[in-house]
């Protein structure tokens, strides 16, 4: 079977977006197969050299791969003599040039002539480097060397009249009196990315910044540039950033992320005569920045928590949903799973998205990826109050629990880990109504393996401890009543954990504190009949008190409690006179 080449890039994409990319995988893309010329490897770690010979028949133009273990100058050794002739993109970003050895290695990237995209963020890519590829790339143009080694850009002075896109995020090593006159100096630039985190910049750093960014943009006459990012540049203000504006007219987007100017009416309020309708803009002066910068920066930590921060205030006043918006969150609480201040702010969001009416509107598949990477964060932070509990808002909805399809196993799981780790009126009731529903949807295999683990019955039954000795039936009481009967559902593991945690005899007190309450009595008896369909344990429901409770509730008024009781006794009776073992009871007959 062969797989037209187009086909083949997405399908390799695909797969590298799962992170499921390894050795076996990209064996199967043979040159036999398929015709690979656009190659997409992310999440690479998993990959060796063996695998990437693969790609060795393969006329690639274009090749990412990220998060590669082994070096850059070893995918390069793994491609073929077309490929090293005709590549004219390559982004290695997250990945390595440090050999066995411990030496940053960067000279095979002269063979690759043609090249004129390049990307070495989050590498030890250094000056070096830069050297060789500003003198042996004569075709390149795009250059991105954030989060680098380089500490001197000088070498792109060579660059000065080709270099059309420079992005350097969070180049804090770098001589900024250097950075400033060599990028003066590039003449045809239409991208130029001077951006930090401000708040990973020392103290004694700031005041350098502030000076050399303010000279820049007083300087700069970039005739081509419609691309600007000073993000986290606290010495932009308005009227130096006006002035900029007005000598580059081509400009079509400024990043303004971290900075007092992004709330200059001028870049957000259309009713404004200064307002620059033409230019998009990030930072947090309104909903449109925000959003410009959940697309723009997906692997920026520090600029997602703070938008997705200044996005909560809004999403509290929303009314209707707001799909567009979710589609903009997952992305970055995907790519930054360990990242607690971005699993904060996103789940607190997802709430405030997909709660009550709105929910009811959202489309069953995002409010699942909505579900599966609230469950990563739960997974993440099992000991982080708050976050648990905005995983439990986002969770404890009929909508969800209901019609969404997902892992409810692994969902149970986590909420029962949630309940036992703390001890949260709220965030109890939430956890039990959740899996009250989700116990009578799981498997009995499932129920059985969730059910019979000693740690949740005790939690479980400390709740209704709890409510009995303060005589309370509230919404926690019955969720937790309706978990308990659906957790012993056709498990018996399950039950004799309950026997064993002597959940029976505080049974009999919920059913002696609560008499009348048909509620709590239908739920108590629905669980003790689970117990009475497994033979081996009929045994143990032979206590005197109990029988004399359930001839009277024999008589009540309601049908479930009556139907229930009955069923209880038929299972007993039903082996005969030789297991009928009580002292106040000893003809069985008479209670059938």
């Amino acid at each position: 079977m062969y797989i037209p080449g187009e086909l083949g890039d997405r399908l390799l994409e695909k797969l590298g977006d799962a992170g499921t990319i390894c050795d076996r995988i990209l064996a199967l893309f043979d040159a036999r197969v398929t015709n690979l010329r656009h190659v997409r490897l992310r999440n690479a770690c998993r990959l060796t050299t063996k695998g990437l010979r693969t790609l060795r028949d393969h006329k690639i133009s274009e090749l990412e791969a990220t998060g590669l273990t082994v070096t850059v100058n070893d995918l390069i050794g793994c491609q073929g003599e077309w490929t090293l002739q005709n590549l004219h993109s390559l982004n290695v970003s997250h990945s390595t040039f440090v050999n066995s050895s411990k030496f940053c290695v960067v000279v095979s990237l002269h063979r690759l002539r043609n090249l004129q995209s390049l990307n070495v963020s989050y590498t030890e890519f250094n000056k070096h480097g830069l050297e060789i590829v500003a003198e042996d790339l004569p075709l390149l143009e795009n250059l991105d060397v954030s989060c680098t080694k380089v500490n001197d850009i000088s070498p792109l002075r060579k660059c000065r009249l080709r270099l059309r896109s420079l992005t350097m995020y969070n180049l804090q090593n770098c001589n900024y009196n250097t950075v400033i006159s060599v990028v003066l100096e590039l003449a045809e630039l239409r991208h130029l990315d001077l951006s930090v985190d401000l708040d990973r910049i020392p103290l004694r750093m700031l005041e350098p910044l502030r000076f050399h960014v303010a000279g820049l943009l007083q300087h700069a006459n970039w005739r081509h540039l419609v691309s600007l990012d000073v993000s986290g540049k606290e010495d932009v203000t308005s009227d130096n950033m006006n002035v900029f504006l007005d000598h580059h007219p081509m400009l079509r987007f400024l990043g303004l992320v971290q900075t007092n100017v992004c709330e200059d009416e001028s870049f957000w309020n259309r009713w404004q005569e200064s307002f620059r309708g033409s230019l998009l803009v990030t930072g947090n002066g309104n909903e449109a920045q925000i959003v410009e910068a959940l697309k723009r920066y997906p692997n920026r930590p520090l600029y997602i928590q703070k938008s997705l921060y200044h996005l909560f205030r809004l999403t509290q006043a929303y009314a209707e949903p707001r799909v567009d918006i979710i589609k903009l969150i997952l992305p970055g609480m995907q790519a930054h799973p360990k990242q607690l201040s971005i699993q904060m702010a996103a789940t607190a969001c997802l709430y405030n998205l997909s709660k009550g009416e709105m929910g009811q509107k959202i489309h069953p598949k995002w409010l699942r990826q909505i579900v599966e990477l609230t469950m990563v964060a739960m997974e993440n932070f099992p000991t982080h109050l708050q976050l648990q509990k905005n995983t439990l808002l986002t969770l404890c909805s009929d909508r969800i629990l209901q019609e969404v399809s997902f892992d409810k196993y692994k969902c149970a799981r986590l909420v029962m880990d949630c309940l036992c780790a703390f001890d949260d009126s709220s965030m109890n009731r939430m956890c039990v109504a959740i899996c009250s529903v989700l116990a009578a949807k799981i498997s009995t295999q499932e129920t059985s393996q969730l059910g019979a683990k000693p740690v949740y019955m005790k939690k479980l039954l400390s709740i209704v401890k709890a409510k009995v000795e303060e005589g309370v039936v509230d919404i926690t009481m019955k969720f937790t009543l309706s978990a308990l009967w659906n957790l012993t559902d056709e498990s018996p593991e399950t039950c004799n954990v309950f026997l064993d945690e002597e959940g029976l005899y505080l049974f009999l007190d919920v059913l002696e504190r609560f008499p009348e309450d048909s509620a709590v009595e239908t739920k108590v008896l629905g669980l003790v009949n689970n117990i009475a369909e497994v033979k081996q344990l009929r045994a143990s429901l032979m206590i005197d008190k109990f029988i004399m409770l359930l001839r009277c509730l024999l008589r009540s008024n309601h049908i479930d409690v009556s139907y229930f009781a009955a069923g209880i006794i038929a299972h007993l009776a039903s082996d005969g006179n030789e297991a009928w073992r009580l002292e106040s009871i000893r003809d069985r007959k008479s209670v059938v």
